[in-house]
């Protein structure tokens, strides 16, 4: 039963965090909208129908029954169209009647989504208002607005790794035993344990003991783990003098590696394999003796490395996400497995917090400091989400408000009239077809967290 508590807590404490991400990432574009003068009529945190609401000033505050964004309200997202007529209303979805030179002219439904657009953004224009419009901002101040949201992200981001990294720390191999073999198997062995007249193993051998902390070997003073690990690879069947600290005292032992099989690991730490798929071994000296990890604070300049790694990692999930999604689908689908680095959907990831809080073997701390770096992971995932340069997300007004920048600047050096705004209304099927493919994708990714979640603890 506590199990289940601590699974709804940690579900619970993810989806807090995202609701004030997403609510933040809204305050990231409300903020410069207000500055630069833009009327906002609505600053909402989710999708649908309202659950609750308040007016304050010009602006309507509020939350919508489906937590799956957010979004506020700008008067005059569009501009009009250059010499364009008051459209009569609208006959049905699929055709519209347009008033033109002087005659009724039916047009098609993706021009009537187009006219819609621009008719709704002329609308939320009131008396006096069209100096506030956005469209009517200079392009650095668009720019500004559509990118103050995934900055939110990101700065939320960087605090929450540094929470992370400088106050929990991260697991890091230390210079400390942590496990010692009783006896010594070969790689290819099909055995995991010892049986009886297996070989002792070297370190059990000489007296090694879990929480012995590596001193010297050879006269070689240790700092790492990974430099022991070489000294003792190095020297098969060369007795080599060890000073350990076994509880504060200084402890002289002999150890002599073993020469015996290994496989070749990659800089991942797994086995490479030969042209033929075969794993690839080698012969060195082998102690039988594994590392214990200790959490390690990180100095502040290590902060923003992890971020931009974690940056360049989403990056290149959203890269491939058409083959990304074909994986999840054979993995829903059929018999694979999830891939551990690829696509989750909120439900995924509340089910990973749900986890993280509920194993019973990981200390409290550390699982505050997962749970921190889950939703540090997110607000990643939001930033270079909302920067891809697609219609209705953040980058693609971004995208338009540079070209239209590009545009005039190009008419200024060949002295050409003024261009005028960019019409991002002809987008409109566009984004519509973006939207729809965002919601299949959700479905997919829901649903494959559902019937095959993500393994993240074996």
């Amino acid at each position: 039963m506590e199990s289940v508590l601590l699974f709804i807590l940690g579900v619970a404490v993810i989806f807090v965090g995202i609701a004030l991400s997403i609510g933040l990432h809204e305050i990231g574009h409300l903020l410069p909208a207000k500055l630069f003068g833009v009327k906002v009529t609505q600053y909402m945190i989710g999708f649908g129908p309202t659950l609750w609401s308040k007016k304050k000033g010009e602006t309507e505050y509020g939350f919508k029954a489906l937590p799956l964004g957010g979004y506020i309200s700008m008067i005059g997202m569009f501009p009009p169209k250059k010499g364009e007529a008051v459209q009569s209303a609208s006959t049905g979805f699929f055709d519209t009647l347009v008033q033109e030179g002087g005659t009724e002219k039916k047009q098609g439904a993706m021009a009537t989504m187009v006219d819609d657009a621009r008719q709704a953004s002329a609308e939320s224009i009131g008396e006096g208002e069209g100096h506030r419009a956005f469209y009517k901002l200079p392009v650095f101040k668009r720019i500004i607005i559509m990118l103050g949201g995934p900055t939110m992200n990101l700065l939320i981001a960087i605090v929450l790794f540094s929470i992370v990294l400088m106050g929990f720390g991260t697991p890091q191999t230390s210079t400390t035993v942590g496990t010692v073999n009783a006896c010594v198997l070969p790689a290819t062995s099909d055995r995991q344990t010892c049986a009886l007249g297996d070989e002792a193993s070297p370190g059990a051998a000489a007296g090694l003991q879990p929480g012995d902390r590596f001193v010297s070997i050879g006269g070689t003073a240790i700092t790492s783990w990974s430099q022991s690990t070489q000294i003792i690879r190095d020297a098969p069947g060369t007795a080599l003098q060890v000073v350990v600290d076994r509880a504060g005292t200084a402890t002289d032992l002999t150890i002599t590696p073993r020469l015996t099989e290994r496989y070749v690991l990659d800089s991942a730490g797994k086995p490479t394999e030969d042209a033929a798929g075969n794993p690839i071994t080698e012969q060195v000296g082998f102690v039988g003796i594994g590392a214990a990890v200790e959490t390690v604070r990180q100095p502040v300049t290590a902060v923003l490395p992890a971020v931009g790694s974690t940056i360049a990692s989403t990056a290149g999930i959203i890269i491939n996400l058409p083959q990304r999604l074909v994986d999840v689908a054979n993995a829903a689908f059929g018999p694979g497995e999830r891939d551990p680095n690829g696509p989750i959907s909120m439900v995924g990831v509340g089910r990973v917090a749900g986890e993280i809080a509920s194993i019973d073997t990981i200390p409290v701390a550390d699982k505050v400091a997962s749970l921190l770096g889950v939703l540090g992971s997110v607000n990643i995932a939001l930033f270079v989400f909302n920067l891809v340069p697609l219609l209705p997300l953040d980058g693609g007004h971004v995208a338009g408000a540079l070209w239209e920048g590009i545009r005039r600047a190009f008419a200024k050096l060949f002295r050409r009239p003024e261009p005028g705004p960019v019409d991002m209304a002809k987008l409109m099927p566009l984004t519509l077809a973006v939207v729809i493919l965002l919601g299949g994708m959700s479905l997919l990714l829901i649903y494959a967290d559902i019937v095959k979640p993500v393994n993240l603890f074996g």
